[in-house]
């Protein structure tokens, strides 16, 4: 694409906080720390996760940058940053999450292919930009349609991304049209994150922003939207990010049989403590995110100190001086909530916490029986194992 250009090396990558969690320099994907994590509701962008599937893009000609939309429409269009500009800019905070969070902990159950994640593969941003349901009425498509009249019923974004998995190919990933099309579904076309002009590190100089679903379908470093038929045929569509029961491996895989991950089920993880960690006897905060996809909210989420005997109803928050509701006109429908309890801590304690969202969907217990050959997924309950200061150093004598 003119203005917009994949680099075949890494020589150029933009810099990065040296505090992050580095999990792979090439490509380089990384995560804060996850106490620095909740440290605030909006994600810093240093501090926001970086998933790359190759070197960053980077732009030779701004003026010279422009996206595509063709396909199964009547009229084909090219639209420059300033034509984006011109459309009504809109702010949604939501909090995008790979699919892949908490993977590090379900390869210790059986061994998972895939970026070792701890907690921290998320990050919770306002995002600036064109609602796509504006963009694709440039080309004649009516807000709330679910098929075009050439057939349309999906739409695709390409990424200038190269991918090894896509044989040098471009990223790319589709939504069902009925969302694209969907003013309430906040679709956006992003050129803004945290108030500032979005870096290369995530999307510069535009990038789809798909609220409430796993991030591998928000494509940075757009080229081009495509509006097709059927669901998008790309390697991240078809043969990666999807759900397979713990009996499949890839001895017996069969792609063909699941559906593309889209929504996010509810998810919670502790921040504010390690996952074997030492403390001092006495009272603890216990802190950290509850999330849900598909705009639900978070409708409880439950501490407890006995590894899931008894629990305590944590405060839940999201904005300072208003009151978390979960299907509240005030609420951040896509953004994740925030949690904290102060609790008496017992010896050899195991801290468990477990989300409840505004469907009544809860997580499950175990991650054995939701493991999967992916690593994807993993919203069993998060446990953080303690030993108190004083037993250690009895330990010690």
């Amino acid at each position: 694409m003119p203005g917009l250009t994949a680099p075949s090396d890494y020589a150029e990558e933009p810099p990065r906080h040296p505090a992050l969690r580095i999990n792979s320099k090439e490509p380089f994907n990384a995560e804060p720390h996850r106490s620095a994590l909740v440290s605030s509701y909006i994600t810093p962008v240093d501090f926001f996760y970086k998933r790359n599937h190759g070197p960053i893009p980077k732009v030779d000609d701004i003026s010279r940058y422009s996206v595509s939309i063709s396909g199964l429409v009547n009229k084909h269009i090219q639209l420059s940053m300033d034509d984006i500009r011109m459309l009504p800019k809109y702010n949604v905070t939501a909090t995008l999450q790979c699919a892949g969070n908490k993977r590090t902990a379900m390869s210790k159950v059986r061994k998972v292919r895939g970026v070792g994640w701890d907690v921290s593969a998320l990050g919770n941003a306002t995002w600036g930009g064109a609602k796509l349901s504006d963009v694709l009425e440039l080309v004649g498509i009516h807000k709330l349609s679910s098929v075009t009249s050439l057939g349309g019923k999906h739409v695709e974004f390409v990424s200038v991304d190269r991918c090894k998995e896509e044989k040098g190919g471009p990223y790319k990933a589709s939504i069902p049209l009925k969302q694209a099309t969907d003013p309430d579904a906040d679709v956006l076309l992003a050129y803004e994150m945290n108030g500032e002009t979005i870096n290369r590190d995530h999307g510069y100089p535009l990038r789809v922003v798909v609220p409430g679903v796993i991030g591998a379908r928000s494509v940075k470093w757009l080229d081009s939207i495509n509006i097709i038929k059927e669901e998008c045929q790309g390697f991240f569509m078809q043969k990666d990010y999807k759900m397979f029961p713990p009996t499949v491996d890839w001895d017996n895989i069969n792609w063909s049989t699941r559906r593309p991950q889209m929504d996010f089920p509810v998810q919670s993880a502790i921040c504010t403590l390690e996952d074997v960690d030492v403390i001092k006897e006495g009272k603890a905060r216990i802190a950290g995110y509850a999330v849900s996809g598909g705009g639900r909210g978070i409708e409880r989420v439950d501490i407890s100190v006995d590894g899931g005997k008894t629990w305590v109803e944590a405060h839940r928050y999201q904005k300072s001086n208003v009151p978390y509701v979960s299907d509240g006109a005030q609420s951040d429908k896509w953004a994740w909530v925030l949690f904290e309890a102060t609790l008496d801590i017992p010896p050899n304690a195991e801290i468990v916490a477990k989300a409840v969202d505004s469907a009544a969907n809860i997580q499950p217990e175990k991650v054995e029986d939701i493991w999967n050959l992916r690593g994807i997924l993993n919203t069993s309950w998060h446990r953080i194992k303690i030993q108190n200061t004083s037993c250690v150093s009895r330990s010690k004598m």
